[in-house]
């Protein structure tokens, strides 16, 4: 089976390099689309008594997130059709644009090696929720 249109799930990391490679050498062959997408980070998270400066810092954190975002495409030495940076849970958006998109398949990361952080982890809500294939590549 061959895949056409391709949703990438990636985080500011090294390890997107890796997931990208892989889209990559699904959609290649087939001339297919690659979408990439990714969360924001929400500074509250990191820091509750910066309140003054959480509007700049999240700024700032949404600049960095397009940077990456923008090195990761020109690396990829292959088209995107289009990046996404999204808020809230990450599966609720993926069955957004996979329906929106049309997308067959998606690929996820998946950091976990242990047998209980396996069954925890969060791509596994994107296997629950997700109408569409699901590649889950090891990043180890």
């Amino acid at each position: 089976m061959s895949y056409s249109h391709l949703l990438v799930a990636v985080a500011p990391t090294p390890e997107s390099h890796h997931l990208m490679e892989r889209a990559v050498s699904i959609a290649r062959p087939v001339n297919g689309t690659v979408t990439l997408i990714t969360l924001a980070s929400d500074p509250e998270m990191y820091n509750q008594l910066a309140g003054p400066m959480m509007e700049n810092l999240r700024e700032l954190m949404l600049e960095e997130t397009h940077l990456f975002l923008h090195a990761l495409k020109d690396q990829a030495n292959y088209p995107i059709e289009e990046t996404i940076v999204a808020t809230g849970e990450l599966s609720e958006h993926i069955l957004d644009v996979c329906v929106r998109k049309k997308i067959d398949l998606v690929i996820c990361g998946n950091h976990n090696q242990s047998f209980f952080s396996k069954i925890t982890c969060s791509a596994k809500r994107v296997v629950q929720s997700c109408t569409v294939d699901v590649l889950l590549v090891s990043l180890k």
